[in-house]
């Protein structure tokens, strides 16, 4: 199985000066069961490379075990350090697409062109669409076919 997670490349909270991005858990507890499922996993994000982390889903003290897990993985490290740009993705390439949540969804991938079409081809081939936490504003502008 082949398996897309979306990120955001967004990191500021609106104009109040503070950062955010995506959130760690969000991403790794999924990321660990898919791979543990045996799941081909393929990250993206609107810009591609690393997408910025929400510094209050990065203390240490509070990883989970799924999250301590990611953080110890090369090979997970180096793919979120080089996601694919979400316009270069093509919709059919996947069994499914998986957005992790944080604050940033809510605003790039919103209002993203290539997110919205691969959401709107996804769901229209029949193949699942999972979203989590705040991930699910990215809905937004989708369309209903």
């Amino acid at each position: 199985m082949k398996l897309l997670l979306v990120l955001t490349s967004h990191d500021q909270l609106g104009d109040t000066g503070e950062k955010t991005g995506f959130w760690l858990e969000e991403l790794a507890a999924p990321y660990v069961v898919f791979q543990d499922a045996g799941a081909d996993i393929t990250l993206a994000s609107p810009k591609g490379g690393q997408p910025p982390l929400d510094p209050k889903s990065d203390d240490p003290t509070a990883d989970t075990e799924e999250v301590k897990r990611f953080r110890a993985d090369a090979e997970a490290m180096k793919a979120l350090a080089n996601t694919h740009v979400l316009a270069d993705i093509d919709s059919g390439d996947f069994d499914a697409v998986f957005y992790s949540g944080g604050h940033g969804p809510l605003w790039d991938l919103a209002e993203d062109k290539a997110s919205i079409a691969l959401i709107e081809k996804t769901l229209q081939a029949g193949r699942p669409v999972a979203l989590v936490c705040h991930a699910p504003g990215v809905l937004h502008h989708v369309k209903e076919r």
